[in-house]
């Protein structure tokens, strides 16, 4: 069996959950934002082994028959909905959270693209930067800094070509509305109001001039790389994302078999089975690394360019796996 962590509304999910299903293949998807309101858990500690089983309204899963899990995009735990002292019910979600975390850290079985605590280290760009750096990748000069000082240091030394980028892309609320921080070109106005950066830390990295921007989807020892046509509009100028399929084109692109090569062993280096690299190609042809995703989202990118990614992610996740329905082949 293969049990997916991720919420109900997670498309790419389905895009493989298909395809696992035609192969006869049994799947349980399951949210951890189901616990501990609708789901029950019990760990036994049983011969020096943890056995696990979750009970939910129409499954009860065995971590022993469990060879692969897929953690994509679950929720956190959360309270029941009469539990109303809000002291209480931070703490009911605190201790599930904490639960969880000792739960996937015990649950033996092959974790895809890797295990919680795996992901939250990769997805700090921190670290994924030092990472590509040290394979050789071109990345630019970065400061991470919540020092406002520290920003007019930066916008000088990159001739006021500066570009700045959330640590980690949060949505937010302020006043009452959703809030997103898109990648912003710093200018002489920021500089002015820059004292708001102590609240924050942020991200500033001197402008790269685009070509076309990169998206390369690896799974395991496959690439899937994707161009996306963001100067072709002055809204998509810094961060396509912000008007994402407004006014954006899309193709498939050929990248480098060495540049492929690296890729892979990126992804690999940082313990995960799959991660969303985005680069940029500037227009003297180089090749310039931004950031890696260890689980990022990559269904536009099949639906636009018919790239098959959930393919090689539904191989992937049942290489251990026999069909359970009768007459479909092996």
């Amino acid at each position: 069996m293969i049990l997916i962590l991720s919420s109900e509304d997670d498309r790419s999910v389905d895009l493989v959950l298909r395809k696992l299903l035609e192969r006869g293949i049994e799947v349980y998807r399951w949210d951890p934002g189901d616990f501990p309101v609708s789901a029950r858990m019990t760990s036994r500690l049983v011969g020096g082994a943890w056995r696990h089983t979750l009970v939910t309204a129409d499954a009860e899963i065995d971590s022993a028959d469990v060879s692969a899990v897929w953690i994509r995009r679950p929720r956190d735990p959360r309270a029941a909905s009469d539990t109303m002292d809000p002291g209480y019910r931070r703490y009911v979600e605190r201790i599930g959270r904490i639960f969880l975390d000792g739960w996937e850290d015990t649950f033996e079985t092959r974790w895809f693209p890797a295990r919680l605590g795996v992901l939250i280290r990769t997805q700090s760009k921190l670290v994924n930067l030092a990472a590509a750096a040290k394979l050789g990748f071109t990345v630019p000069d970065t400061t991470v800094t919540n020092d406002p000082e520290g920003l007019a240091v930066a916008w000088s030394e990159a001739g006021g070509r500066l570009m700045a980028k959330e640590v980690e892309a949060l949505p937010y609320n302020f006043d009452g509305f959703g809030n997103a921080f898109y990648t912003t070109a710093v200018t002489r106005r920021h500089l002015t109001s820059r004292h708001r950066l102590v609240h924050a830390p942020v991200i500033l990295q001197p402008r790269v001039d685009k070509a076309v921007e990169l998206r390369i989807n690896v799974v395991g020892d496959q690439v899937f790389t994707a161009e996306i046509h963001s100067q072709g509009s002055r809204a998509t100028l810094d961060d396509f994302r912000h008007y994402e399929g407004t006014f954006t084109e899309y193709g498939v692109y050929d990248l480098p078999k060495d540049l492929e090569r690296r890729c892979v062993e990126l992804v690999r280096s940082l313990g995960l089975d799959f991660g969303c690299i985005d680069m940029i190609l500037t227009p003297e042809g180089e090749y310039v690394y931004l950031e890696l995703n260890p689980n990022g989202q990559w269904g536009w990118v099949e639906e636009v360019t018919g790239l098959p990614i959930s393919e090689a992610i539904a191989e992937r996740l049942a290489a251990d796996e026999r069909p359970a329905v009768q007459g479909v082949p092996a």
